[in-house]
């Protein structure tokens, strides 16, 4: 499976960038970190607990162990490739080492034009085909969750699920929250029952349309 070409015959004319949500149809957005307090400055507080049981609970809802995914890993470069080695070792120590040799990589423009005048950064993007079983999704969960909050392991590379049989996308943006697309608003409606409590108050109206 090619990813340029899932994406232009499932999910036509969406780049793959945040916000997600609000550049497609069918999604829902969820809150993962609740009720942050200052002094939750150490390794498995209550506010990050949380996160982490929300971004796997719902990762584990949509995706069965046997089926395929495409891991997508976005690694924006700026500084001319010299430490690009060293970043993608926070990629493959999540996954079976024999099936990084079927990584792919693309490299483009930097993906945030907007903030690079000059056209001088790229962003290399790589792309894994293989099943839900094959990567530890639990540990690389918590460290993209763990970004933003001062603890390691934490990933800054925005990393995109892509279910093949299902043709959704889940993005976990941070600590914050994470948006989930796809094709059929049928395709996640369990989810949007199931986990209703979770969903980000600030779009539920315009979630609720499309399931309602």
């Amino acid at each position: 499976m090619l990813l340029n070409n899932f994406m232009n015959e499932n999910f036509p004319n969406l780049e793959l960038r945040p916000p997600l949500f609000y550049c497609w149809d069918i999604g829902i957005r969820f809150e993962l970190g609740v009720e942050w307090k200052r002094e939750y400055d150490y390794p498995n507080n209550p506010y990050v607990l949380g996160c982490y049981k929300r971004a796997i609970t719902l990762f584990e809802a949509l995706h069965s162990p046997t089926e395929e995914i495409c891991v997508v890993t976005d690694v924006n470069d700026f500084d001319k490739g010299k430490k690009l080695k060293n970043q993608l070792n926070n990629f493959s120590r999540y996954v079976e080492k024999t099936l990084l040799f079927s990584l792919k990589h693309q490299s483009m423009p930097y993906i945030f034009p907007e903030d690079d005048e000059e056209g001088t950064y790229k962003t290399h993007r790589f792309s894994l085909n293989c099943k839900t079983s094959d990567f530890k999704y639990i540990p690389l969960l918590k460290a993209i969750c763990n970004q933003d909050l001062g603890l390691k392991p934490r990933i800054f590379h925005r990393v995109y699920f892509i279910n093949i049989n299902k043709k959704t996308i889940f993005h976990v943006y941070d600590d914050r929250g994470c948006d989930l697309l796809a094709t059929s608003p049928e395709t996640i409606r369990h989810i949007y029952e199931g986990y209703n409590h979770w969903i980000l108050d600030y779009d539920r109206y315009e979630i609720d349309r499309v399931f309602k």
